[in-house]
């Protein structure tokens, strides 16, 4: 054998001898969502995710899976599942609202965090334009919308003269945008009242509480207590007649009369971006926190009807969907 084969005969021995880069088994990345509803009633949300991260050459199972946790509408469950999502060492967290995010900025502190909405940024964020930490993703913009939701109130409420903000005062997020509801009443000349609810059990006297005060429609705040009990939120506004403007379409789907707010499939979807570029090296705290780009009116037809309420043509015309 001259020395041109044994050399190939040694490279042919070492190719199959030794396993190239190439056949290394790709990461698996870790994604640990921190959620306010079980995943079974997040489906939309999660879809836009997933597909969003398709887009992105992620494919679940394959480079990626998911660590889901729910609080099923208690805030005080928060800290416990962050905690755990730490202990799995996932790669980064995915949380919605305020309170679990504040929950994994005091478990982690190098952990990659990305909200999905937040209607507080600025309680774990410098700045929105440099976070900085390891805390970045999107705002919710649900204290700039609360203002808005009243005059939507008014529009469609004959005689509008008193209105309640249905709201976990527990959820730091909820302060500020209370703030905005009973200025933007006050100069309308519109009376208001403040309803806490802190568990499931809160709700029912919290509505008796509404009538009792002749309340007439309600500002249902975003908490994950209300997300978990949706359904049950949407049923006592019916049975108390109240008009109520939500600030998602989950709840109109529901039966819920109005909602107005941020277009939370987008929000999810514009989430895995973040997650993309913390997957390829990008730091938390220096993408800076973005505001949402599409907002979303939407009204129930025959819960207006039952209700006794002509929605009128001027908001109608401004609706993103209608149902009749």
């Amino acid at each position: 054998m001259n020395r041109r084969d044994t050399l190939l005969a040694l490279l042919a021995y070492g190719a199959g001898s030794f396993p190239s880069f190439a056949q290394q088994p790709a990461k698996v990345w870790r994604i640990g969502m921190l959620e306010t509803i079980a995943m079974n009633s997040n489906g939309d949300n999660l879809g836009a995710f997933k597909q969003s991260l398709r887009d992105l050459g992620y494919v679940e199972g394959r480079n990626y899976a998911i660590e889901y946790r729910s609080a099923d509408g208690s805030n005080d469950r928060f800290p416990e599942l962050a905690a755990e999502l730490v202990r799995l060492k996932v790669d980064l967290i995915m949380t919605r609202g305020t309170p679990a995010t504040q929950a994994c900025q005091t478990a982690t502190k190098t952990i990659p965090v990305v909200t999905t909405a937040s209607a507080a940024p600025l309680l774990f964020a410098a700045s929105l334009a440099r976070p900085g930490g390891n805390i970045t993703g999107l705002t919710a913009l649900n204290t700039e919308l609360a203002g808005k939701r009243v005059e939507l109130l008014k529009e469609v409420v004959p005689g509008l003269a008193r209105v309640a903000s249905l709201r976990n005062v527990g959820n730091a997020g909820s302060t500020s945008a209370w703030n905005e509801i009973a200025k933007a009443a006050r100069s309308v000349g519109i009376q208001t009242l403040d309803l806490d609810v802190r568990k499931r059990d809160d709700l029912a006297p919290a509505f008796d509480a509404a009538v009792r005060q002749r309340v007439q429609a309600l500002v249902v705040s975003q908490d994950s207590l209300i997300q978990a009990n949706g359904k049950l939120v949407v049923d006592l506004a019916a049975r108390h007649r109240l008009a109520a403007i939500f600030q998602s379409r989950e709840y109109v789907v529901n039966g819920g009369l109005i909602s107005y707010g941020v277009n939370y499939p987008d929000q999810y979807r514009r989430a895995a971006s973040y997650v993309d570029s913390i997957f390829k090296g990008a730091k938390p705290g220096d993408l800076p926190m973005e505001q949402p780009t599409r907002f979303d009116l939407m009204i129930n037809m025959k819960t207006a009807k039952a209700l006794g309420i002509t929605i009128p043509q001027t908001v109608l015309l401004r609706a993103d969907e209608v149902i009749q």
